[in-house]
């Protein structure tokens, strides 16, 4: 494996314990281009994960809790009028970052959501008719909690789709939790996270990651499972063709981080699920089989057959 991928990695797990494959791929993410959704209870180490990985990456941080009071200027930024100088100018959004936070997103109004969501797919933001451009590298990374606990509510089809992947953190196991314990007794661990690289850096990797061969046999594997989930007995809304490049982009980066200039279908098979789970839509009789998104996506995976591709 690349050695600054090890290294990134390295400085994350000092501040986050167990969670080597949520790691790895909100890494995939970032370096593929995309936002990262995590969905999950508080107190598991969201917001953590994030810092750590922006400190790392060597990156300007923002970040912003989500309420029912947040403007989308909150998150653009506005003009205000100067009467000194008799001119109106530019207040910077939040969102004029490298790596912004947008903790508890299904907290806040669907207009402050819409705001944030045109930013990440647009990557810039229009204030009074003028447009700013987001620095590079831009990387959203937006928590939430699970549907149904108090003050949430359900992002729209089209705002999940923006995002890359969803992922969850979940507890830690027994001898996790007593690191996590011990390890805070007399400091924090975030201190102790160095920056591996330089915004600069990110922007050459993401550029390689670009440039990995993706054979044809790939794009049609790829293309053979999202048309499988729209298929679906259990699925009324399947994999977009956003997803489908979602899948491609991801596909790309697991192969870079695991040293290699293509992607074999190993690597489809390792993004698929985080790729697509968000994307899915099912139809009510999948809850009274006990389907789940990911289950129909794994069954999807089984029952697509993969390509053989020279190496």
């Amino acid at each position: 494996m690349n050695e600054t991928i090890l290294a990134i990695k390295k400085e994350v797990k000092k501040a986050i314990s167990g969670k080597d494959d949520v790691i790895s791929q909100v890494l995939t993410a970032i370096l593929a281009g995309g936002h990262i959704l995590l969905e999950d209870i508080p107190g598991v180490g969201k917001t953590t994960l994030a810092l750590a990985m922006s400190r790392a990456l060597g990156l300007a941080f923002a970040r912003v809790q989500f309420t029912p009071d947040v403007v989308p200027s909150d998150i653009t930024g506005f003009t205000v009028y100067d009467k000194e100088k008799g001119v109106f100018r530019y207040r910077r959004g939040a969102v004029l970052t490298n790596f912004f936070l947008a903790d508890e997103i299904n907290r806040t109004s669907s207009k402050t959501q819409a705001a944030l969501l045109q930013v990440m797919q647009e990557g810039c933001v229009t204030v009074d008719g003028r447009t700013y451009r987001v620095p590079e590298p831009f990387i959203v990374m937006a928590t939430q909690n699970p549907v149904g606990t108090a003050g949430t509510q359900m992002l729209p089809e089209a705002q999940l789709d923006r995002f890359m992947i969803k992922v969850s953190m979940g507890y830690p196991d027994i001898d996790d939790e007593i690191d996590i314990l011990k390890n805070r007794e007399t400091s924090d661990p975030l201190n102790t996270v160095r920056a591996v690289l330089a915004p600069e850096d990110l922007v050459q990797i993401k550029q390689e990651v670009s440039h990995v061969f993706v054979d044809d046999k790939i794009y049609e594997y790829i293309t053979l499972l999202a048309s499988a989930s729209r298929e679906h007995a259990y699925v009324r809304l399947g994999i977009s063709p956003r997803g489908s490049l979602a899948v491609a982009s991801m596909a790309r980066a697991c192969a870079y981080m695991e040293g290699r200039n293509y992607v074999v279908p190993e690597d489809v098979q390792a993004v698929f699920v985080n790729s697509c789970r968000h994307r899915l839509v099912l139809l009510p009789k999948a809850g009274l089989n006990d389907k789940d998104s990911d289950l129909v996506l794994l069954e999807i995976l089984k029952n697509t057959r993969a390509p053989k591709v020279g190496r």
